[in-house]
């Protein structure tokens, strides 16, 4: 055997890359699930005779599922394995959002009304979708190794912007060609293919993936070629958790770090019809780059986020990446807001969305660094407060532009995001939590990639 057959031989497979892959499509899924029902909201107001205020309590149904099940759906992750758990909750959500175009003709209408009905399966559909990112967030921490958890997170981020930006004109094409009821049946429908896939190809941990050699179940785990075993599943430390400064600090940064990313899922449509006085059609084609800067930085956030640790140590180089993206975000959307040329003022707040996701990355990387065994849960934790941003979002900055104007409502933001890089700066990225005493260090704490 030659020396260039030996290197292939022992050459590492790349399986990780496309079970990050497949994190990515879920979360696009995730995305289109979401954002169809906002698109479809005319024409079902106009046919079902609902008003703005009632298409308003359906809308904020899947948000309060999605609140509410962020956490039973990260233990669960953590207890029962991120695959299983993930692959019901696609399950859920794809049929309740086929169900959706049913909902007024359910038999649960004629006790609730068509709006109550709608309301119910919207609110499960949140309730499925819930699991997805902390257990997505628990596949990342089994399937990367500590020095690419930035890019690791990045693949879920970036599907974000990639759903977010490819969703509307997919769900308006089918509106057109076949009726707003279309748009849900056919969502469902390739939820249940993204189901499929998920189930066939993904697995909770490198070592049990027939795809996966010796020698990239080395690079994951940063230890000699060889498997490894898992460790025995335990109940979260809650107690400790939310004891923990880093937690704090972390859940509150991205409490404010969901504020002005939620202003782009709720206002900024109206704001560019309203404010920069662009035509549907054009507000339709410039609401969407906000979502490209997304798909755009996040994998640049990623890179970032693992360079400076690698450079300066977790406990600064996650710092930095968090708070030159939630700054840089802030300048922009004080610039955006300012500034007198539309198309400038477009592009300077499309790359606020882009940096303030930069950052995002980080946010969940920093979940994995401070707890790899109970990943799923504390992201869980984290992504309640970013729910709480978001609810608190459209209502407030609806207030500060109806009191004082939209270029107020961008301003507050841009403050938002700067108290969600001040928050960050409480976190130690190097400290592990520890059921006994709240956290330990990182480097007297082994590097372990659990097994579920």
């Amino acid at each position: 055997m030659t020396v260039a057959q030996t290197s292939a031989v022992n050459r590492p497979t790349r399986g990780r890359w496309a079970i990050m892959a497949c994190v990515t499509m879920v979360t696009v899924l995730t995305y289109l699930d979401r954002l169809n029902l906002a698109i479809a909201g005319k024409y079902i107001q106009d046919e079902l005779s609902l008003s703005t205020h009632t298409m308003g309590w359906v809308l904020s149904a899947f948000l309060l599922g999605y609140s509410l099940f962020q956490i039973p759906g990260g233990w669960a992750g953590d207890r029962y394995g991120p695959k299983n758990i993930l692959t019901g909750a696609i399950l859920l959500w794809s049929l309740f959002t086929a169900l959706t175009g049913l909902a007024p003709d359910l038999i649960l209408s004629r006790w609730v009304g068509v709006a109550g009905s709608l309301m119910i399966v919207r609110f499960l559909v949140g309730v499925g979708e819930a699991a997805n990112s902390p257990n997505n967030n628990k596949i990342i921490a089994n399937w990367i190794g500590s020095d690419h958890r930035g890019i690791g997170s990045s693949f879920m981020v970036m599907g974000i912007g990639i759903g977010g930006a490819l969703t509307p004109p997919f769900i308006a094409w089918i509106m057109q060609q076949w009726g707003w009821r279309s748009s849900f049946y056919l969502s469902g429908l390739l939820g249940l293919f993204v189901m499929l896939i998920w189930k066939w190809y993904v697995t909770d941990t490198p070592e049990e993936h027939p795809k996966v050699n010796a020698e990239e179940l080395a690079l994951i785990q940063q230890r000699p070629t060889g498997k490894l075993k898992g460790v025995e599943r335990k109940k979260p430390p809650w107690k400790p958790m939310f004891a923990n400064r880093s937690v704090w600090g972390l859940s509150l940064g991205y409490l404010c770090q969901g504020f002005p990313i939620y202003f782009y899922h709720t206002w900024f449509f109206i704001y560019l019809v309203r404010v920069r006085h662009l035509s549907i059609t054009q507000g339709g084609f410039w609401g969407s780059t906000p979502y490209l800067a997304i798909a755009i930085l996040a994998p640049v956030g990623g890179w970032f986020s693992d360079a400076a640790v690698r450079k300066v140590g977790k406990r600064i180089g996650r710092r930095l990446a968090v708070c030159v993206g939630m700054f840089g975000s802030a300048v922009l959307l004080w610039a955006g807001a300012g500034i007198s040329s539309s198309a400038s003022a477009i592009t300077l707040l499309a790359l606020g969305a882009g940096l303030n996701m930069f950052a995002a990355t980080t946010f969940w990387a920093t979940c994995i660094d401070l707890t790899e065994d109970y990943t799923a849960s504390l992201s869980g934790v984290m992504n309640t407060f970013g729910n709480l941003g978001g609810w608190l979002s459209p209502i407030v900055s609806a207030y500060v532009a109806t009191r004082f104007g939209w270029n107020r409502a961008l301003d507050c933001a841009a403050a938002v995001s700067i108290a969600s890089g001040l928050f960050f700066l409480l976190v130690r990225a190097d400290q592990r939590i520890d059921q006994a005493n709240g956290f330990t260090s990182a480097a007297e704490t082994p590097d372990l990639t659990v097994a579920t």
